[in-house]
């Protein structure tokens, strides 16, 4: 008879995947430095080898993905420096190391790089913090430079839309590793600060190894990000990767997801800040009313006491006396013109009558004179007046004229066309 339980039997596959599972619950990523050893290299493109030291040794697999990144060729006897995450090959029973990276031990060449030039340019005061821009306290709209297909930009759209769904997000699409990564990403994050568009800029990416990494340790890049005029997030792979982007930008954060979160305040948070703040408007204007309330009541009091309207009536009654006797003081001196208007008036008119008469007398009297010295009296007399017919020169004197020469004659009920036959001299 079986000992145990059926319940408590596992067959070699489930205590596998239950080891598995442990190791991989167990450990976060590791990082291991041994001797390369048993190294194999099949035409998939992948690379198997084991880590030794004095004591023992561990499988390590670093697969082709991973393996095309490598800046060394690895050899039996290297020392290097594998990071990755503890599993179990479940096939096998093998336990092992699946590597994100390997890197020559000690002074890598990528490390050694990124070493010199990290002390490099904070001697030069580019990390300083005294030179970073502090976030906006509310941001309007985000530039994210990152890959368009990428892990990082669904964790952060992620965030940002369960945090602050109003917030307005421009992805810039760049290339986040590789030979042109570095100039893309720069020429992204001038875009973004010669605009003027946005309030704050994120650059980020997912975790990777120091070759994924190698285009945000970029000289160009970091100088970019220490001349931004936007404030700019740096989060760049997992929590444990530091680039130089990450030292030169404003802010760095330790995961894109935690980058979101320090970008936009909560929705939940911000809801119930403006709740507490409503409330306590609402407080102080029913305040402020109560307080305008009860001196409207005082004020009414006062008015009250004081009879207005009798007041009124008698200030009415003052100004109908005031102006019936200012309408005395208009109509006395009016009264007093008209009646020496009228007196003058008839003065006047007595005035031109007199004149009239003594001119009227004058000009009959020069009328006479005028008529005795008028030529037509003259003429009345029986004289006439003598002219030429064509010029109408008078004829004074016997010599002004000739025989046969046309004259008028005028007389006083007419005038006469005469012919003269003959001059006699006086």
């Amino acid at each position: 008879m079986n000992a145990f339980p059926p319940r408590d039997l596992l067959t070699p596959s489930q205590l596998n995947t239950l080891a598995r599972d442990l190791l991989e619950g167990s450990f976060p990523a590791v990082t291991v430095e041994g001797e390369i050893c048993n190294l194999s290299r099949p035409a998939s493109g992948h690379v198997y080898f084991s880590l030794k030291d004095a004591r023992a040794q561990v499988r390590c697999a670093l697969f082709r993905p991973k393996s095309q990144w490598l800046r060394f060729a690895p050899a039996n006897g290297m020392q290097v420096v594998a990071r990755g995450r503890v599993t179990l090959y479940e096939a096998r029973g093998d336990y092992q190391l699946i590597l994100d990276s390997l890197e020559e031990a000690g002074e890598g060449a990528l490390r050694r790089a990124f070493e010199e030039l990290k002390a490099r340019l904070a001697a030069e005061g580019l990390f300083d913090e005294a030179r970073k821009r502090p976030l906006p306290a509310w941001i309007r709209r985000l530039a994210v430079v990152t890959s368009p297909g990428g892990a990082a930009v669904r964790d952060v759209m992620s965030v940002l839309r369960r945090r602050c769904p109003l917030l307005e997000v421009e992805i810039l699409p760049v290339t986040v590793q590789g030979a042109t990564a570095a100039g893309e990403i720069v020429a992204a994050l001038e875009q973004a600060y010669a605009g003027g568009r946005y309030d704050a800029v994120l650059l980020t990416r997912g975790g990777g190894s120091l070759e994924d990494l190698w285009a945000f340790n970029d000289e160009r890049l970091a100088r970019t990000l220490a001349a931004a005029t936007v404030p700019t997030v740096s989060a760049v792979g997992h929590e444990i990767d530091f680039t130089l982007a990450d030292y030169a930008a404003d802010l760095r954060a330790a995961t894109p997801s935690a980058a979101a979160e320090l970008l936009v305040p909560d929705r939940r948070a911000l809801l119930a800040t403006l709740e507490r703040d409503a409330r306590r408007l609402q407080a102080v204007l029913a305040r402020r009313l109560a307080a305008a309330a009860q001196r409207s009541d005082h004020a009414w009091l006062r008015l009250r006491a004081q009879r207005p309207h009798a007041r009124l009536q008698r200030g009415r009654q003052r100004l109908e006396m005031l102006e019936r006797r200012l309408e005395a003081v208009r109509e006395a001196p009016l009264r007093r013109r008209r009646e020496r208007l009228a007196a003058l008036a008839t003065r006047q008119e007595a005035a031109i009558a007199r004149q009239l008469e003594r001119r009227g007398l004058r000009v009959a009297g020069l009328a006479r004179a005028l008529e005795a010295m008028s030529p037509l009296a003259v003429l009345g007399r029986g004289y006439g007046i003598l002219s030429d017919a064509d010029s109408g020169r008078v004829v004074a004197r016997t010599g002004d004229v000739r025989v046969g020469q046309a004259l008028r004659a005028r007389l006083a009920d007419g005038g006469l066309r005469v012919r003269v036959e003959g001059v006699d001299p006086d």
